[in-house]
């Protein structure tokens, strides 16, 4: 394998413009559609949850929130049905006295006291996704904390952030998970992260899921360059690093060898592969890409990688094609063909 046989270096006189590169297409004025994020707090409404008055609040958050507040309560915090009151007051009261769950609710508030920075970036957003799909239905945003259970779920009508997910890659709390978190990923657990994370729940749960018959790596590896390229369009001053949970050297390593790595997934065999534990080595998360580099260097995902630069590609060869008719082309083969991707 070439890459074997290279010096690993990083180019850091690339490196400041590979951290802020924002590919995509041109920028759109989308400062008239009427699209207003503003985050409800419900991470604040827990505030006033007191012994004596659960039943009240349950009864009052169920028609406030909705559908959030049953799957919060059933799925997230796993208290159980809020329709079964009795058993509900029981189990809120045991997690609210213990200290891990008071620790947690202090954190959360010292961290994110607002989150005007946060209703900024998603109103953008979504103002984007509405101009290039005026039909989707703008969701709720909803916070809360759960015992870092859930990042950004997304329900019928709302996406949700899990605020003790994003609490900064240094978190007191984030080393005692490292058995479920490993630091690969809790690294990326900051406040800058808040906006593509929910931008991107939103564009693979509602806008753009995957289709069950993708089977193959090269059908994987274009479904995941149309999110990518979607990111591009919809967060144009976000870094390529933040949307694709790369660090910069990550992102200079799968710059630098982009054509070594095309290489090695055709002399393998890789594109019509359907064995998923097989793929899912190059589109799965990972602290690194094993059979890649020397020094466990590589970036991961590389999957991921190479199918954002294919539909970047493709992009660019037909510069008339609209969001949606890139969305709505069924086979991957098109897509690569259409790209005349070489590894660049």
């Amino acid at each position: 394998m070439m890459l074997k046989n290279r010096a690993t270096q990083i180019y850091w006189f690339f490196l400041i413009a590979i951290l802020f590169s924002c590919g995509g297409r041109s920028r759109v004025d989308v400062s008239h559609i009427d699209v207003n994020i503003a985050v409800e707090r419900f991470d604040q409404a827990l505030d006033s949850l007191q012994e004596d008055n659960i039943r009240v609040l349950n009864r009052r958050w169920m028609q406030q929130y909705g559908q959030f507040y049953e799957d919060y309560m059933q799925h997230m915090l796993e208290a159980g049905d809020p329709h079964d009151s009795i058993r509900l007051e029981a189990v809120l009261r045991e997690v609210q006295a213990t200290p891990d769950y008071r620790a947690l609710k202090e954190e959360v508030a010292r961290v994110f006291p607002d989150l005007s920075a946060q209703e900024a970036g998603l109103t953008d957003a979504f103002r984007r996704l509405k101009y290039y799909f005026p039909d989707i239905v703008v969701p709720r945003v909803i916070s809360f904390f759960s015992g870092f259970a859930v990042q950004t779920p997304v329900g019928a009508d709302y996406v949700g952030i899990g605020l003790d997910m994003f609490l900064g890659a240094d978190s007191k709390f984030y080393p005692a998970l490292r058995e479920s978190i490993p630091y690969y990923l809790s690294r990326r657990f900051t406040p800058k992260n808040i906006v593509p994370r929910v931008v991107e729940a939103f564009i693979r749960e509602e806008l753009y899921p995957q289709d069950d018959l993708d089977v193959t790596l090269l059908q994987h590896m274009v479904y995941h360059g149309r999110v990518m390229y979607l990111l591009d369009s919809v967060l144009p001053d976000t870094p390529d690093t933040l949307k694709i949970g790369y660090t910069g050297e990550q992102l200079a390593w799968a710059n630098r060898y982009e054509r070594d790595i095309w290489a090695w997934f055709l002399q393998e065999n890789l594109l019509y592969d359907a064995d998923f534990n097989r793929i899912q080595k190059y589109i799965g998360e990972a602290p690194f890409t094993p059979e890649l580099g020397e020094r466990n260097e590589s970036a991961p995902k590389l999957g991921v990688y190479i199918g954002w630069q294919i539909v970047r590609r493709y992009m660019e060869r037909h510069p008339g094609t609209t969001l949606k008719e890139l969305l709505d082309i069924k086979n991957a083969q098109v897509i690569l063909d259409g790209a005349r991707y070489r590894g660049r």
